[in-house]
């Protein structure tokens, strides 16, 4: 089989992409099914396009790391990035980490993600930049669980470990694969 150099093949990959938005729309329907067998279980329509949205930025996060990332450790510490922010984000919108999801105190996670974010832009996306943004992502999570946890609030202190230590994987796979190398999306 011959390639066109305008429609490079895609990477042995390509399979998981249906694969993945598939399972985004399973994961979003099992809402709705559990509804149907039980009143603990009451979604409304805004809480489907939340999630919705939220699993449509995440898979598409990921598929472009897929596609557009260098190497294994770039494409691991992306997904590792997203996967752990799409979770951050679910678990304050559900249960929150401080008190419960209505505390205003749990706004300040989107400030976790807002520094992720911005600088992961201001980093062109480069392995090297992507690790010090996961390391501020990381060091942001952190403070804010101690500030929570020395301010007396009903704060799940394992949680702020489990999740720092997610941002920190992340930015080692980064580390590891700007010492490979590895270029950036473009």
């Amino acid at each position: 089989m011959t390639t066109d150099a305008r429609h490079p093949r895609e990477p042995h990959f390509a399979g998981w992409r249906p694969l993945m938005w598939g399972a985004a729309a399973c994961l979003l329907s099992l809402p709705l099914i559990a509804m149907q067998f039980t009143d603990e279980v009451n979604w409304t329509l805004s809480d489907f396009v939340v999630f919705g949205g939220m699993l449509a930025v995440a898979c598409g996060a990921c598929d472009v790391a897929m596609r557009k990332g260098g190497n294994w450790r770039y494409r691991a510490g992306a997904l590792l990035a997203v996967g752990t922010a799409f979770l951050l984000v679910w678990v304050n919108l559900a249960v929150g980490f401080v008190g419960s999801e209505t505390n205003s105190y749990n706004l300040w996670y989107a400030g976790v993600l807002a520094i992720g974010v911005a600088s992961a832009f201001i980093a062109r996306f480069r392995p090297g930049g992507m690790a010090a943004a996961l390391t501020a992502t990381a060091i942001a999570q952190a403070t804010i669980g101690l500030v929570a946890q020395f301010s007396g609030m009903d704060h799940p202190w394992p949680a702020t470990v489990v999740f720092t230590g997610l941002w920190l994987v992340s930015a080692a796979l980064f580390l590891a694969a700007a010492r490979s190398g590895t270029r950036s999306l473009s």
